[in-house]
């Protein structure tokens, strides 16, 4: 074989190689770019006339699926209660940390008013151990009403690649619940003008779907200074929580695409019709 054409093979044989090289080190960074780490935002939407209900900071979590704060039948614990008559959620998030420690837990703050613009929030979900999604928020005016998920496995929001499962949840009026925890009491209840707070009255009861019972405050002025009308119907779509996701690059990642950008321009340098590696490729 003559000297120019193993110097040909050659150059077409290490040309091969780095293309070889730069493919691994793309396909690498590629797959680092899948991070675990996920940014969701969480948009809240009331979805109901104005003058019927409005909704408390909603509490919520991003979490294993292991941590259930209430369940139909059963007696309301201080978790959920601290959610159905205040509306604060402190306990709730208080009791989920001590169950789930990894869980990511926050709120999306304020009210949700009918009719007014939606509130969001954005958290950093791990989704190697978080693709559950659990939350609760008290109904208001009432004395003990709130919406949230019965079974903690419920809403698999997120698989560990992290992409969405569930773009969103719609919550309907025969999925509000009655934590059982306050006689239901006008004169008592939360969000009413001239309620008493102290005329509060345990009801020892247990946690029930109930909405109905909302039509009674019909006609009292709210804290918005308005006359309440429930409107609801049990098929009535009465609040929205909405997802969307942005991938998180790990730090590697970013070394790793630029060892790959870095190759690819030391072939294309290389393989410059001026260099000598340029004019051995075109034998």
């Amino acid at each position: 074989m003559s000297n120019p054409l193993r110097a040909c093979l050659r150059a077409r044989l290490r040309a091969s190689l780095r293309h070889s090289a730069i493919a691994s080190a793309l396909l690498v960074a590629g797959a680092a770019a899948q991070a675990t780490l996920v940014d969701v935002t969480v948009t809240v939407h009331n979805l109901q006339p104005v003058n019927s209900v409005s909704f408390a900071a909603l509490q919520l979590a991003f979490n294993n699926g292991s941590y259930d704060s209430f369940n139909i039948g059963q007696v309301a614990t201080a978790p959920i209660i601290s959610v159905a008559e205040a509306g604060s959620g402190v306990a709730w998030q208080a009791a989920f940390a001590a169950a789930d420690p990894g869980a990511t837990r926050g709120t999306v703050a304020g009210r949700v008013d009918p009719g007014t613009g939606p509130r969001t929030a954005t958290f950093r979900v791990d989704t190697s151990v978080n693709r559950y999604f659990t939350f609760a928020s008290m109904v208001v005016p009432s004395n003990d009403f709130f919406i949230g998920n019965d079974d903690p496995t419920e809403y698999l929001l997120l698989d560990t690649a992290g992409n969405l499962l569930i773009p969103s949840i719609t919550v309907k009026a025969n999925e509000i619940w009655d934590a059982g925890s306050e006689v239901f009491d006008p004169a008592a209840a939360a969000f009413i003008q001239g309620s008493v707070g102290s005329m509060r009255r345990d009801q020892n009861s247990v946690v029930a779907l109930n909405f109905a019972e909302l039509a009674a405050f019909n006609g009292l002025n709210t804290g918005l200074g308005t006359p309440f009308n429930s409107a609801l119907t049990a098929n009535s779509d009465i609040y929205r929580i909405g997802f969307s996701v942005a991938v998180v690059p790990e730090p590697g990642s970013y070394a790793l695409m630029a060892a790959g950008l870095m190759a690819v321009g030391f072939m294309a340098r290389r393989r410059r019709p001026g260099t000598a590696e340029g004019r051995q490729a075109k034998v």
